[in-house]
């Protein structure tokens, strides 16, 4: 049976609304809402273009919609007269383009250098470390090591530095702008200032490894005084533990975790994230899960369930002790 041309019509609507259900423009990975300088000047370009585009959408249809009401097809008509060799509309056809290429060129490279130059004095540094499958921050001058969120002061420059310790990765917040790739023996840089305090998503936008999905990243652009706070807590050294929460302790002391994370005072390993103020974080994972017990105790007890392909080992720990060193990691505000 032939299809009705309602039927194709029905189905046509019906595309048009899924792909509309699935558009909106302040989400929170959304390129089209800007909150740095870096960010507002790509997107200044992406509008140049999309401008220089309409126009020439504008142009081409007009000339055709001339040509279909001009020359309609008609029975027994005669060919309308040809064009051969004409030097001018040659001449035009090729400088047309070659001006709308040079209206986006110049403002894109512009762009280009500007996003490239380095940050002016005073600005905050960053050194922005890309593991599999998670993101480590470092403050050198104000001696702060974090992991997954970023934390930021709005209205101050700020220069991010990204090292890759083992394979390609991208860092990419789309509303503070970039992306920008973390490469293995090479120190990329982005500058920018942050303008509007909020909660921003990022992602590792280079494919990585199996766990590629799972490697998200925070960033929280706090006002001045928030950052501030935010700094004296980092560097404060966490709160002794009670009750089941020193238990927790116990069992990340005797367990292989020492290792591998570091928790002042406590222990001093390299591998894995620095858990020093684990408990004022919002997620675990590299913003896989809330940061709740209940997900820190199952993380803790098969992490390879959760994240495929993570580099923490299955550690055999049972319900109690994992709970117990879940509650501990949780303290550590």
């Amino acid at each position: 049976m032939t299809p009705s041309p309602r039927h194709g019509l029905r189905v046509t609507l019906a595309g048009f609304a899924v792909v509309l259900g699935g558009c909106a423009w302040d989400t929170p990975q959304s390129s089209l809402v800007a909150r740095s300088d870096v960010a507002q000047a790509i997107l200044d370009i992406y509008g140049l273009i999309t401008w220089v585009t309409i126009g020439i959408a504008l142009v081409v249809f007009s000339v055709l919609a001339w040509v279909l009401v001009r020359y309609p097809d008609r029975p027994g008509a005669p060919l309308p007269r040809q064009t051969r060799g004409h030097s001018l509309l040659e001449i035009g056809w090729t400088i047309a383009p070659g001006l709308v290429l040079l209206v986006i060129a110049i403002p894109t490279i512009q762009v280009i250098f500007r996003t490239q130059g380095e940050a002016p004095r005073g600005a905050l540094e960053v050194v922005v470390r890309g593991w599999q499958w998670w993101w480590e921050f470092r403050y050198p001058s104000l001696g702060l090591v974090t992991a997954n969120e970023l934390h930021l002061p709005a209205g101050r420059p700020v220069v991010l530095r990204l090292e890759g310790p083992d394979v390609i990765h991208s860092f990419w917040v789309p509303q503070l702008g970039g992306k920008r790739d973390v490469v293995p023996g090479r120190i990329n840089h982005i500058a920018l200032t942050p303008d509007a305090p909020g909660e921003y998503l990022g992602q590792c936008a280079e494919f990585c490894g199996a766990s590629h999905a799972n490697m998200r990243v925070r960033v929280f652009v706090d006002t001045p005084p928030a950052f501030e706070r935010w700094v004296a807590a980092q560097k404060a050294p966490p709160a002794e533990p009670t009750g089941a929460a020193a238990d927790g302790k116990a069992v990340f002391t005797r367990s292989a975790c020492v290792g591998c994370h570091t928790i002042r005072g406590v222990s001093a390993g390299t591998l894995g994230p620095d858990l020093t103020h684990f408990g004022s974080r919002q997620t675990l994972g590299a913003g896989l899960l809330p940061a709740t017990v209940e997900n820190i105790t199952a993380w803790l007890r098969h992490p390879a369930a959760l994240k495929p392909g993570v580099k923490m080992p299955d550690l055999g720990l049972g319900e109690p002790d994992a709970r117990a060193l879940a509650t501990y990691l949780a303290s550590l505000k």
